[in-house]
């Protein structure tokens, strides 16, 4: 989770708006030249290309593989593949290949150019704008194969059509020479090679298991299609492949991974309705956290959308319809929220669309009206009848969902009793806050450091004027372990939610966040650790708009103070450590801080506390559905999956106190 720290919160990349253009009725299901439509140009995609990759960091370097995976799986999805291999190669190419239909290669009758080369250095130029070529589409966009092109070293396209290889390279989005046949095939298909441009991306190294992840999503939303994966950058290669007839029910089983569900039955409906092919899967365990995972067109909407409103309404109205009926909630006033009936849930909702309106090329979420009406219909009518035909099964649902309402008003009066009104606004600042005299949240900083040893030494090192302090005695409570109410009621934990000034819960503002750097400073030890850990599940559960928008940080006090005569080094990794004693024969003082409370307040000052040369590491949440699941192994009631991760990295640990 924690980087290394940039000074200021990055800025989020401008997100271009999406364009679509309505479709010819045709029921001719031809793919050549003049499906393909030319909408835009292609030169502004180098200029800028966050708008159309989001970054050019780790994000944006992943994103070139989603676009051309996506076509594919688009092929697959229109029923004319059914294999896709994405290969990582050596010097940072990559190759995806699949067997569909091929991309076009006759002359395109608006640019004169074959369509492959039109579709290659053309943006907005694909068959996904009109025709019947796509039914439906991730790639919607028309974008992604251009942009790929344009924003790589190198790219070679070969394609298979009607018996002949076709082939063509390009350079910076740029032909290298004509389109030529190069000889003969068996088989139709695409094979894109590229490498993504040095001059581009921050960093070109390419992260398998982030690779294995999205194939594996797209495996189970395209059942019945083998994803095949092959890693060959070392020595000896490594070989995945996926294939789930199960569809999103198999998909369930993976996102629970070692929880038990509470339901005998998963829910599972496939139909179509709006013209909308809505296919969704849940099911219950005993987990207070829900997981609800949302697609269109297979894309991933981490941000959900319309397909997503129209299941949680349906979900709610639905199940509260049946607790009524059956006599478990009798007045109005008792009735369950959408908190209540998502508690526990873990869920997957897929919706195909003709033309879906996504925001962003990064497509985050999805904009359709008929996707919420389509999804809520579907999904209405087919949790009658499932709770109708499993009666123990609604049972055991509605029993998790009203006990989440019972925790919920519990928590609701504690917090109106924890945190009175004026205690949030900062009247009432904890008495163990050494708080700065500057007011400005965006030059402020809270140190939140382990001990009163420690605080007193930071207090005394500390810039007065825009550094804070908040000592914490011992471990704060596990919240991953604990509801709301009690939490709340935790001294540690009311002293740092008033400090931050944001409330918490439906109360959380994060404009009234009175520290735009929180800094975590913890001891290097074992004790440290745990408790860092314990600090991070408290912001990750109750305030991840903290940790979004880059306020959240954690110090790098030196592990090691060299001691040569009067001079003093400080190192803060065991490799710096290894590198300046290596082979020296001159005897120096080697002493292993643990506690910070070890340093004088000038020490800790100059290796930890002064912006001008300390590190922070910044936190983030690079892929939030894995955070979730690390803290329910971590932190959560389950012992089994906590037991097997120490196992499986046993072997890993350095620095360990014995």
């Amino acid at each position: 989770m924690p980087k290394k720290q940039a000074k200021e919160p990055a800025k989020k990349a401008l997100k271009k708006p999406s364009k679509t253009t309505k479709k010819k009725s045709s029921k001719d299901p031809s793919y050549k030249a003049k499906d393909i439509y030319v909408l835009e140009g292609l030169e502004p995609v180098r200029k800028r290309p966050g708008m159309y990759i989001g970054s050019t960091g780790v994000d944006g370097l992943h994103h070139l593989v989603w676009e051309v995976a996506d076509n594919s799986i688009d092929e697959a999805m229109a029923g004319y593949a059914k294999n896709v291999r994405i290969e990582l190669l050596p010097d940072n190419k990559v190759a995806i290949t699949d067997d569909g239909r091929g991309i076009p290669v006759d002359i395109h009758p608006q640019t004169k150019k074959p369509a492959l080369e039109t579709v290659m250095t053309t943006l907005h130029a694909g068959g996904k704008f009109g025709g019947d070529s796509y039914k439906v589409a991730g790639g919607l966009h028309g974008v992604g194969v251009s942009v790929v092109n344009a924003l790589s070293e190198w790219v070679r396209v070969e394609v298979c059509r009607d018996g002949k290889m076709y082939s063509q390279e390009y350079k910076r989005g740029k032909p290298c020479h004509k389109m030529k046949k190069v000889g003969m095939c068996r088989k139709g298909g695409t094979k894109v090679i590229f490498s993504p441009d040095p001059e581009i991306f921050e960093r070109i190294e390419f992260n398998r298991k982030k690779i294995l992840d999205h194939l594996r999503q797209q495996a189970y939303l395209t059942k019945g299609v083998r994803i095949e994966f092959e890693d060959t950058r070392e020595e000896k290669p490594f070989y995945h492949s996926f294939y789930f007839e199960g569809g999103l029910n198999a998909f369930l089983d993976y996102l629970i991974g070692k929880n038990d569900p509470l339901q005998a039955n998963y829910f599972y409906t496939h139909k179509e309705a709006e013209e909308v092919d809505v296919e969704v899967a849940f099911t219950y365990t005993n987990d207070v956290e829900s997981e609800e995972m949302s697609f269109a067109n297979n894309i991933y909407t981490p941000d959900g959308g319309m397909h997503l409103t129209g299941f949680r309404t349906a979900l709610t109205r639905t199940l509260n319809e049946y607790a009524k009926k059956e006599g478990l909630i009798k007045d109005a006033k008792d009735g369950l929220t959408g908190d209540d009936v998502r508690e526990g849930l873990v869920a997957a909702i897929s919706v195909k669309i003709k033309e879906p309106q996504f925001e962003g090329q990064t497509k985050a979420r999805l904009g359709n009206p008929e996707a919420r009406t389509g999804v809520e219909a579907v999904t209405g009518r087919a949790l009658k009848e499932f709770l109708e035909r499993y009666p123990q099964d609604a049972k055991r649902a509605i029993e998790k969902n009203l006990l989440a309402a019972k925790a919920r008003k519990a928590a609701k009066a504690a917090k109106d009793t924890v945190l009175r009104k004026g205690a949030l606004e900062g009247l009432a600042l904890p008495g163990k806050l050494a708080d700065c005299t500057s007011r400005n949240p965006e030059e402020s900083e809270l140190f939140i450091v382990e001990g009163d040893s420690a605080g007193g030494t930071a207090k005394s090192g500390r810039d007065r004027r825009t550094q804070a302090i908040l000592p914490l005695r011992g471990k704060i409570l596990n919240v991953e372990k604990a509801r709301i109410d009690k939490m709340l009621a935790n001294k540690e934990i009311k002293a740092l939610v008033i400090a931050l000034g944001t409330a918490i819960s439906d109360s959380f503002d994060i404009e009234k966040l009175r520290y735009h750097k929180i800094v975590i400073m913890t001891d290097a030890d074992v004790d440290g650790a745990h408790i860092r850990t314990l600090l991070l599940t408290l912001f990750y559960r109750y305030f991840p708009k903290i940790i979004e928008d880059g306020y959240l940080y954690i110090a790098q006090p030196p592990l090691y103070k060299i001691q040569k005569g009067k001079s003093a080094t400080y190192l803060y990794t065991d490799k710096e450590l290894d590198k300046l004693t290596k082979g020296k024969k001159d005897k120096v003082n080697i002493q292993r801080y643990k506690g910070l409370g070890e340093m004088n307040a000038n020490q800790l000052w100059e290796t930890t506390m002064d912006p001008e040369v300390r590190t922070l590491k910044r936190v983030t949440i690079a892929d939030a559905v894995e955070t979730d699941k690390l803290f329910d192994v971590l932190m959560g009631e389950t012992v089994e999956p906590r037991k097997n991760f120490i196992q499986a990295y046993a072997t890993n640990v350095k620095n360990l106190d014995i």
